[in-house]
């Protein structure tokens, strides 16, 4: 087993939901935090999913930026194999973002 610390960002240049992050099948993650950043003077929502597998997005956040920031993970978020993040904004081109997570690798083990 091992633990690998990445980064993951992502630009929203649709207005429909994107996935920003995929854990692979032989993996786990944990996700630190997930930057949100809208930089002009106009207020956007953004919403952030979870898909277990590749099920429907079930959501976790929502925030309505307005030349600001957010963490959209006010607390650390556990993946399991094929999980995925979501993120939707209701305007193109207007959210930013960056995902710090630790990725558990869980290929190597016995059994």
């Amino acid at each position: 087993m091992t633990i690998q610390y990445k980064s993951a960002t992502f630009n929203l240049t649709t207005n429909t939901s994107t996935t920003v992050l995929t854990i692979s099948t032989s993996a786990v993650g944990i996700v630190k935090s997930v930057q949100a950043s809208h930089e002009a003077a106009s207020n956007v929502d953004v919403d952030l999913y979870i898909s277990k597998a590749g099920a429907a997005g079930v959501e976790i956040a929502h925030a309505q930026l307005n030349k600001s920031f957010v963490n959209l993970a006010v607390n650390t978020l556990n993946l399991e194999a094929g999980d995925s993040l979501i993120a939707g904004a209701d305007t193109s081109n207007a959210i930013t973002g960056v995902i710090s997570y630790a990725l558990i690798d869980r290929s190597q083990e016995n059994g």
